[in-house]
């Protein structure tokens, strides 16, 4: 077993130990490193959840996700634009549901020391558009990844009909109701830099926009 557990060991994430610190509910039930990795493998919901985790079952590496709670979301607290409720599919208490609004920037951040190091990802935005959607197409959002004094920044459009075969220039890609709006990558190279910047954002238009659903970014080392 001793063996057993120093070779599965070294699957884990480097940081485990204080990931499983910050589980919600009851603690992991594991007689071994095996069994911890299996149950490391499912979305975990930690830190009150807000967040939830879980490793790639293949290669071992960190997967975040950040809840709508966790973003700084434009008068994402004033009633008047924004509502806070549970969604059916949603990975978490509540999620964000623009009501109107004209300034539309949703922002996220995460320590780099929390991903699997050395490692690229991609951050996807989680959305779902509300039967009652306007003014989302109008014109481009920007989307952007900044890590240190690196930014890429890109256009993209939240488009209000996206399915499942939708063609290669959609920038959101499916999951049954739910959008992934892709925000960028990055790689966690830097020992320097300790944070990883993500937004969506459009501002330059002065219509209202509404029906726009946000359960929360998450962030996925890329194949």
């Amino acid at each position: 077993m001793a063996d057993s557990d120093r070779i599965w060991e070294k699957f884990l994430p480097h940081n485990y130990q204080q990931i499983v610190s910050r589980l919600v509910g009851p603690p992991l039930s594991c007689s071994s490193k095996k069994e911890l990795f299996a149950a490391l493998c499912k979305p975990l919901l930690i830190d009150d959840g807000n967040k939830m985790f879980y490793i790639e079952k293949r290669r071992g590496k960190i997967c975040y996700m950040l809840s709508a709670r966790e973003l700084s979301i434009t008068f994402g607290n004033t009633p008047l634009y924004w509502s806070w409720k549970h969604v059916q599919g949603s990975k978490f208490a509540e999620a964000a549901e623009l009501r109107t609004i004209w300034w539309l920037e949703i922002k996220g951040t995460i320590n780099i020391e929390m991903l699997s190091p050395k490692t690229t990802y991609k951050a996807y935005l989680k959305v779902k558009i509300a039967d009652r959607a306007y003014g989302l197409d109008l014109l481009p959002s920007e989307v952007s990844i900044e890590v240190g004094d690196c930014k890429s920044c890109e256009k993209v459009y939240i488009h209000s009909h996206c399915k499942r075969n939708a063609k290669s220039s959609c920038d959101c890609e499916c999951d049954d109701e739910w959008l992934e709006i892709e925000l960028g990558s990055f790689y966690t190279e830097s020992v320097q830099v300790q944070e990883v910047r993500m937004c969506l954002k459009e501002v330059e238009g002065v219509h209202l926009k509404g029906g726009l659903i946000i359960d929360g970014i998450e962030l996925r080392p890329v194949c």
